[in-house]
């Protein structure tokens, strides 16, 4: 039947799609990425020293410092075989399988850099270097690096001449139109006012527009309508929910500890609700980079700004902590790694973390300025041993409560210990009573008794008891107690951090001076305020929250400039270096960058001139003539499609069906569900371990910020959108996601029972909603794609709806219209358009 077909090309379409690997057809600047960040270091640090062309005689005849060398391969064959891990001897060797010689020699490098390699490989081992020398290439030094465009500051830049002044709204259209006049092209026309409204609310709510909101904008003929449709949207709680997601997708967030165990990361959400206030607060943001890295040292003018600030620096330590680590100095300087990581990509945009054996290999950024840094996080407490043995856990930090919080806080435990009371009292009672009951069936002195009866009430008592002391152990266990969170703080002996020769925590050399980053000071960074009595992380934080510091505000706005256009000013959003993408309109960049310190670092006011402007009201139909000059749309003449991420995408479902349930924040586990394996008593050996996919039913109807992050396995329950539509991994930072076209994408949008439901429930919103069968299919277009039904549309509905009933004749009447409907309502969000974001 024809209208099936869309479905089926859909899964035939991803079918022939997976062949290919995610980069091939063409998307060399991702294979180039993924080389240098993933590939070359790795072979740089373990495999030069003997197999290279500076090498005096490398080892079995093989050499990894080109391609070429690679795929010609040593005594024992080609090491290289590109598409074919498995048949490639370099990856047994990294694989320590004992067939070919083990490479490095003397350790196994971890798991993911295994998975890196088989990856690199399959997708045809991407690899631009040619048979060398023998140099290896040196990063500028720091004087020299400031020359490089991303460690210049942002020079103010007037907007250039345009042929077109009238079709510029913001300056930063004429940035936009200029380079696409001076290559003949014009910009893409404006998008209409129904795409347009859904745009914007998907982009800044994450939610699509209701009918009442569409009526409302599309008939409003005032020069204001757009303006009040983006303060509107701004000001709704939404807003949080939606761009925390972004932010957390560069904090490795998830509420779960670690990957080996599934350890419950009780304090979690506080962080994440953290983010959500602070987004819809408009925190200004260099005062939101202060909190998280040095909030607990800030001053503060309330018992609720002290806490928040406390909470936030669970940026930190919210990664993918290892908890079981016999060997402490490692896991010391591994949490400190992460945490430089973690700071260097969010905030500045670079790869810190590659300068920890070494000097950064790409960048003008020497071994020492890295542990000029990691003396700051070295000096702070992020990991303390936790009661259970050798387990290591986040530290956790007391909040201030103001008194009444305080009060009611005591009035809950007050009952909470009252019911505990009466369960033991139970359980007391219930035990006496056995033993009654024991002594009366072992009686023998004739006394006529009902055995069957005391039998039976004994066998109840005895499952009452055995009820009622896992109920009462849980309820001691998460008795009300005073609010905590996973936070840093000073350590009490604050010192420099000495150099880990080649990464190894027990072979140290020289102490690096606390400091910064050299190469992004415009001035040589003066000394630490108070080195003996502070980390460090204030003047850290003050360094990189200062309106000169030359990557900060570039990297912010074009993160944000990234998802609003669908790709960032800079492509590669998480890495402004050597081997980074350049700017596509750098003048542009610096514009903005200039704009959002100026004023005054608020998200809110950058973003409403964002999407206020004409570049973001175009259309993103294809251009022919344009297509041609710029395939890649580089030059922005048109608007990226998108498709929606996993949160939106789930979250719309939600919306358009009608059961979006508004929530605020809180755990993100129901203690009620979490199911104990380890033993709760917090004088035991081992620390609870829960069954992690546990969820309360009507956590269904939430958003899907508020649903649990499992590292250790499949996101479950109401959160398996997750994990087939390209959500982050919570063990990565990813400014950006990846976009794949897979068959279980297909597959999830057919036959899950989480679109089924949804389906089901918008055929019964459309069928109460309006009377006849043409009001329902006007309200349901509106309601499920964002725009009025088209003549042809309505036809293919109609005879839709016919051939289902003739197919089932059978059916009772109410059934046939509330089932038919639901295949319609299925088909409207499996589909294209509503995946889309256009």
């Amino acid at each position: 039947m024809r209208y099936f077909l869309p479905m089926l090309m859909l899964v035939i379409v991803v079918c022939v799609s997976i062949a290919a690997p995610a980069w091939a057809g063409g998307d060399a600047d991702e294979a180039a990425a993924f080389f240098e960040s993933r590939i070359r270091p790795v072979l740089v640090e373990h495999c030069y020293k003997c197999h290279s062309s500076r090498a005096k005689s490398p080892k079995g005849g093989l050499k990894v410092d080109s391609r070429d060398a690679l795929v010609k391969g040593g005594e024992t064959g080609p090491a290289l075989v590109p598409g074919k891990p498995d048949d490639s001897l370099i990856m047994k060797a990294l694989s320590h399988d004992g067939e070919v010689s083990e490479m490095p020699p003397d350790e196994k490098l971890p798991d993911q850099v295994l998975a890196d390699f088989r990856r690199w490989i399959a997708a045809g081992a991407h690899d631009p270097r040619r048979e060398s020398p023998g140099a290896i290439e040196r990063p500028a030094g720091a004087d020299s690096g400031r020359d490089f465009w991303a460690f210049k500051p942002p020079a103010r830049v007037e907007p250039p001449p345009v042929r077109d002044p009238a079709w510029a709204r913001d300056e930063l259209d004429r940035f936009i139109l200029a380079p696409l006049e001076a290559k003949g092209l014009r910009p893409a026309p404006d998008a209409d006012r129904y795409t347009w409204l859904r745009r914007v609310s998907i982009d800044l709510v994450g939610l699509p527009p209701s009918p009442e909101e569409i009526a409302a904008f599309t008939s409003d003929p005032s020069p204001q309508a757009r303006e009040r449709v983006v303060d509107r949207l701004l000001a709704s709680p939404a807003f949080g929910e939606r761009w925390a997601r972004h932010w957390l997708d560069l904090t490795g967030y998830a509420d779960q500890i670690g990957t080996a165990n599934d350890l419950f990361a009780e304090h979690a959400w506080r962080y994440r609700d953290y983010i959500i206030s602070a987004l819809n607060a408009d925190k200004p943001f260099d005062r939101f980079i202060r909190e998280q890295i040095a909030g607990d040292l800030l001053p503060f003018d309330s018992v609720d700004e002290r806490a928040a600030n406390i909470v936030a620096t669970g940026f930190l330590v919210l990664g993918d902590l290892t908890v079981v680590e016999a060997d402490k100095a490692k896991l010391r300087v591994d949490v400190v790694d992460q945490q430089v990581d973690k700071v260097g990509k969010a905030f500045l945009g670079l790869t810190l973390g590659c300068a920890r054996c070494h000097d950064h290999k790409f960048d003008p950024i020497p071994a020492r300025d890295y542990y000029a840094v990691a003396g700051i996080f070295a000096s702070t407490e992020s990991v303390a041993k936790a009661e259970w043995g050798v387990w290591s856990w986040p530290t956790v930090t007391p909040l201030p409560e103001p008194p009444t919080a305080r009060a009611e806080r005591e009035a809950k435990l007050a009952q909470h210990q009252r019911t505990i009371a009466k369960r033991k009292a139970e359980r007391e009672r219930a035990g006496k009573r056995i033993a009654e009951i024991g002594t009366l069936l072992k009686n023998k002195d004739g006394k006529a008794i009902d055995r069957t009866a005391l039998e039976n009430e004994r066998r109840d008592l005895e499952a009452r008891i055995g009820k009622l002391g896992p109920e009462i152990e849980h309820a001691e266990f998460f008795a009300p107690t005073a609010p905590v969170a996973f936070a840093v703080h000073d350590s009490a002996k604050p010192e420099d951090m000495r150099i880990t020769i080649r990464g190894n925590a027990h072979a140290l050399g020289d102490r690096v001076p606390r400091g910064f980053v050299r190469v992004a000071s415009r001035r040589e960074p003066s000394s630490l305020a108070n080195p003996s009595k502070e980390s460090g992380r204030r003047d850290l934080a003050d360094w990189i929250a200062r309106g000169d510091n030359p990557l900060t505000a570039r990297v912010a706005v074009n993160r944000i400039w990234q998802k609003l256009f669908g790709e960032g000013i800079v492509r590669s959003v998480d890495y402004f270096g050597q081997r980074g993408e350049r700017p596509t309109h750098p003048e542009l960049l610096d514009d903005l960058a200039i704009r959002f310190v100026a004023e005054g670092w608020s998200q809110k006011r950058f973003i409403r001139g964002l999407v206020l402007s004409r570049a973001y009201a175009m259309s993103s139909a294809p251009d022919k003539q344009a297509d041609g000059v710029d395939p890649e749309n580089r030059l922005l003449w048109r608007m990226n499609r998108r498709r929606l991420d996993a949160e939106s995408l789930r979250d719309a479902m939600l919306s358009v069906s009608g059961t979006l349930r508004a929530r605020v924040g809180g755990p993100g586990l129901p203690l009620e569900y979490l199911e104990n394996t380890g033993g709760l008593g917090k004088g035991g050996v081992n620390p609870p371990f829960f069954h992690l996919s546990r969820f309360r039913p009507e956590q269904e109807f939430v958003r899907t910020v508020y649903l649990p992050i499992i590292r250790s396995g499949p996101q479950a329950g109401p959160a398996e959108a997750r994990n087939v539509f390209d959500f982050t991994q919570p063990g990565e930072i990813a400014g950006q996601r990846p976009v794949t076209t897979v068959p279980t994408q297909a597959l999830f949008l057919l036959n899950a029972r989480f679109l089924k439901q949804r389906a089901l429930e918008l055929a019964r919103l459309t069928i109460a909603s309006a009377g006849d069968q043409g009001a329902r299919l006007d309200r349901l277009w509106l309601r499920a794609l964002g725009r009025p039904i088209t003549p042809a549309e309505r036809a293919d509905s109609v005879a839709f709806l016919a051939e289902i009933r003739r197919l089932d004749p059978n059916a009772t009447p109410a059934s046939r219209v509330v089932r038919d409907w639901a295949e319609l309502c299925h088909a409207l969000l499996a589909s294209n358009e509503f995946l889309v974001r256009l």
